[in-house]
């Protein structure tokens, strides 16, 4: 059992250490592709949304109050509500919802 762990350990080191070293290693130029660029720069936000839109949805007692409480901080967000007021938006908007639902 304890190899099995070392094991699983040193794969999931070698393969963050190649995900991390083997850009660098690969491209030492500048990148001049637009196209790339622009990809490279919106990986960030899409990896945060995939990871953040799940805990939107789920963390609720219903999937409507979820699903609510997003597009509400979407439209909170769209009018220029700072991350704070639209936080405490979108939990108010969860709270009324399971109030109304339950």
């Amino acid at each position: 059992m304890s190899n099995e762990l070392y094991t699983y350990i040193a794969i999931m080191s070698a393969v963050t250490l190649a995900v991390k070293i083997l850009p660098l290693v690969l491209i030492r130029t500048e990148i001049k592709n637009v196209a790339l660029r622009s990809f490279l720069y919106y990986v960030p936000y899409v990896t945060l949304a995939v990871m953040t839109f799940p805990a939107i949805v789920y963390a609720t007692q219903s999937k409507i109050s979820g699903a609510l409480a997003l597009a509400v901080g979407i439209a909170a967000a769209w009018f220029g509500a700072s991350l704070f007021r639209v936080a405490v938006i979108c939990c108010v908007a969860v709270f009324l919802s399971e109030l109304i639902l339950i």
